[in-house]
């Protein structure tokens, strides 16, 4: 919740400021450092540094690819003591701008690896469906046997052949058979 309050707060300057995107982009690749750098991430966390000297090497790694204003808002963070949670404000922030766009992030399960032509119509169908436009991230699951799983928030659609066996099965096992005399 406090990162959604942080994401709430730079979306909003970043309103202002007409820099939503170049904010969004700054936070995008500064949590994917964090991730790939743990190096980095332990010294933006840790409290033995001096929250100057982590203000001081932001600035001098960011000044030339971040707005001034974004990097003001880490600033603050550290101030704060907030800084664990730049990957949360990340993906809320990129929630935020998805709600406002009329955009939705969708994890697609599919059996095999689609073709690009089936990756659209995928996308068209689901954005027909929901009533907005829907962004898929396809993963390959080959467990699932066949048809489709789409998660998107906190729903989840499974028209798997791996789900419909298992209800077949249920009702196999369930169903009574007449008695013959």
């Amino acid at each position: 919740m406090v990162a959604r309050s942080y994401a709430q707060a730079l979306l909003a300057l970043g309103e202002r400021r007409d820099q939503l995107e170049p904010f969004g982009l700054a936070l995008e690749e500064l949590a994917a450092q964090l991730e790939a750098e743990p190096r980095l991430r332990q010294f933006l966390e840790s409290p033995k540094i001096d929250p100057a000297e982590k203000k001081r090497v932001l600035q001098q790694a960011l000044e030339e690819r971040a707005p001034p204003l974004f990097l003001s808002f880490l600033q603050l963070l550290i101030d704060k003591r907030r800084q664990r949670l730049l990957a949360a404000i990340a993906g809320e922030y990129h929630a935020l701008l998805d709600e406002r766009s009329g955009r939705v992030q969708a994890t697609v399960t599919l059996a095999r690896e689609p073709d690009e032509r089936m990756e659209q119509e995928i996308a068209a169908d689901l954005s027909r469906i929901l009533g907005k436009t829907v962004v898929p991230r396809v993963q390959v699951h080959p467990q699932i046997l066949g048809g489709i799983v789409v998660r998107y928030g906190d729903r989840l659609l499974d028209g798997s052949l791996r789900r419909r066996l298992r209800a077949l099965r249920r009702r196999l096992l369930d169903a009574q058979l007449p008695v013959r005399h």
